[in-house]
């Protein structure tokens, strides 16, 4: 893990983690009101970490679905991460228990920020400064909602849920003035909504997550063959050697 100082990496990581983290009060809020004690809705923060999946979970739990039923949800909502984990894996090449502590800080936040960075050093700073800032505060952040409970009212009224939004329309802005980046982007939005209808809550993100992915992996196949052309192209080309034949003397 790097050393924490100040740079454009660390400072995105810093505000992102503060806009996301107080939205952990809107979970441990709701949390608590659709029935979770507060020690429970700290264990969802702690250990599945992942607010789409948590909040799936409480939403299935509040409206008086199975315990089962509300783990697949939150389970099929966490299936991005997974996508998220093979980009990161190749990119930070964790080893040891650090490996683990990577796998538990891929969510949406630390992803964004680390492939917005221009090189791989602000990318790894990116990574984890926002992975564990989200997570520290996050938690945080749940244990006052949990314990406020009801006494908060509609946690939406505080706004707090375009406060995340706002940090992801702030991380997704840089990757947009790249031509790719914005036809991938639509790409996502018009498959977003032509399986919407026909979909679950919660799936078309995944198909959409799981496109842009694919377009990536074939991005950078393309971008390994043109390079491997490229050096083939660079090496030096010889004329071909004309073989020499011994001329016969007329007897």
């Amino acid at each position: 893990m790097p050393a924490l100082t100040m740079t454009p990496a660390t400072r995105m990581g810093l505000s992102i983690s503060a806009a996301v983290g107080l939205y952990g009060i809107s979970f441990g809020a709701l949390a608590v009101g659709a029935g979770l004690a507060v020690w429970q809705a700290q264990a969802l923060s702690l250990l599945m970490f992942t607010g789409g999946s948590q909040f799936g979970f409480i939403g299935v739990v509040g409206a008086a679905g199975s315990p089962l039923t509300a783990l697949s949800t939150a389970l099929l909502l966490g299936t991005r991460n997974a996508l998220y984990g093979i980009q990161m894996n190749a990119l930070l090449r964790p080893r040891g228990l650090t490996r683990l502590l990577a796998a538990h800080l891929t969510i949406d936040e630390s992803t964004a920020t680390a492939v917005a960075q221009p090189d791989r050093d602000e990318q790894v700073r990116g990574f984890w400064t926002a992975g564990i800032g989200v997570f520290v505060l996050w938690n945080s952040f749940t244990l006052c909602g949990a314990l406020l409970g009801n006494s908060l009212g509609d946690p939406s009224r505080y706004g707090l849920d375009g406060a995340a939004v706002a940090g992801f329309l702030g991380l997704l802005w840089p990757r947009l003035r790249r031509r790719d980046g914005r036809a991938i982007a639509a790409l996502c939005a018009v498959v977003t909504l032509l399986v919407t209808p026909v979909l679950a809550a919660g799936l078309p993100i995944i198909v959409a997550a799981v496109v842009a992915f694919g377009v990536a992996v074939l991005q950078q196949r393309r971008g390994t063959r043109r390079d491997e052309d490229d050096d083939l192209s660079d090496l030096p080309h010889h004329p071909p050697e004309h073989v020499q034949h011994p001329h016969r003397e007329d007897s």
